[in-house]
């Protein structure tokens, strides 16, 4: 990852610098400084960019479990009015409709949990390399850099809260 390596280099700057006696501070080339901190800066929106990515691939599956669920559930309804309309099998139809339901129903919730997981996963990852990233910068020089971490750690949780909410109601809808 380039922002690491750039932060290295910071690092390393920083660890071969001169220091002043008693003092604890050191001499450093504020151009060398400022041309890496520029780079870092022009890496940093593909970090943001693979946020988005990962917000908006949330958003995908999660419209596509809710349409096979939509089209699972019209599906067995379908059939369940099939077998209805035929009086001799109405008792018989009523239960087979009762059991599509409900094997759809647990392979949709199936389908959702795996879904949250996968994506709880790819953000928790995604959050650890923030923290790493984190981590690594000193809060003096990069207080605008922080800022940038902290927004993109609160979406990162709100949608892991988001994505819980709706393992919550999922698991409530299933419960009645």
């Amino acid at each position: 990852m380039k922002v690491l390596e750039l932060l290295d280099e910071i690092e390393e700057i920083i660890d071969t610098s001169s220091g002043f006696p008693l003092t604890g501070k050191i001499l450093v080339d504020a151009e060398e400084i400022l041309e890496i901190v520029k780079e870092i800066r022009v890496e940093l929106p593909d970090e943001i960019q693979q946020a988005q990515w990962i917000k908006d691939e949330r958003q995908r599956i999660l419209e596509e479990a809710k349409r096979e669920y939509e089209t699972i559930l019209k599906d067995a309804k379908m059939q369940a009015e099939a077998l209805i309309e035929n009086d001799d099998i109405t008792v018989k139809a009523k239960m087979r409709a009762d059991e599509i339901i409900r094997v759809a129903e647990s392979n949709v919730k199936a389908l959702k949990m795996s879904t949250f997981d996968y994506i709880d996963s790819i953000l928790y990852n995604f959050q650890d390399k923030m923290d790493q990233l984190n981590s690594v910068y000193f809060q003096d020089m990069f207080n605008n850099l922080q800022n940038t971490f902290d927004k993109v750690n609160s979406t990162i949780m709100d949608n892991r809260n988001e994505i819980k909410d709706m393992v919550y109601r999922a698991q409530m809808e299933n419960d009645n």
